[in-house]
């Protein structure tokens, strides 16, 4: 995973009103945090980091008033309406620690014929792996799954460097049969009595 490069200026003014003139300066109130550090409050450039987030558990290399972090972001808060982004929360990480995060599950395949759903039971899986190579996603094939078969979090197949961090038994995926609707009662008394 490549390191995205963002420059961040201390936030020195904190509240509503401040948080407001920030963002319409198109700059984004943050706190990086970790490592028994004292938490550190920031403004980063909106548009840069709108772009930075699209990659899920992006590393981030901050330059601070000179000085460098490594982070991830731990929590995105994003305006319910416009979707901007209002408010982040960043680790601080180092090269070759191990960190916890959660990774999406896509799949890949044709279930069994017989109009069987797929039901994501999870969207994400909780897996450890080391900070600079977090992986983005894992991929899950359903080729031939019929109704009743499901993928526990254990047979899910993870990147190299991944392990699991959750529950192993967990249901990550489960195949149901498809449910025909019965025929209404009224609908079934109203054709016998046109007769």
């Amino acid at each position: 995973m490549a390191e995205i490069k963002l420059d961040a200026t201390v936030r020195t003014e904190f509240g509503k009103g401040a948080a407001r003139r920030t963002r319409r300066a198109n700059l984004v109130p943050g706190v990086v945090y970790g490592h028994g550090a004292e938490p550190v409050h920031i403004n980063l450039p909106g548009h840069d980091l709108l772009l930075a987030l699209r990659t899920a558990n992006v590393l981030i290399g901050l330059e601070i008033d000179g000085k460098d972090a490594l982070v991830i972001p731990k929590a995105v808060q994003r305006n319910a309406i416009k979707g901007n982004i209002e408010h982040v929360d960043l680790l601080t990480v180092k090269r070759g620690e191990k960190v916890n995060v959660e990774i999406a599950v896509h799949v890949e395949g044709d279930l069994a014929p017989g109009g069987n759903l797929l039901e994501y039971v999870q969207n994400t899986l909780l897996v450890e792996a080391e900070a600079t190579h977090i992986p983005e996603s894992v991929t899950v094939s359903i080729a031939g799954l019929d109704a009743g078969d499901s993928i526990l979090a254990k047979d899910v197949p993870l990147p190299k460097g991944s392990v699991l961090a959750g529950d192993e038994d967990a249901v990550v995926l489960q195949v149901v049969a498809a449910q025909a609707e019965e025929p209404s009662a009224e609908g079934a008394e109203g054709a016998g009595t046109e007769a």
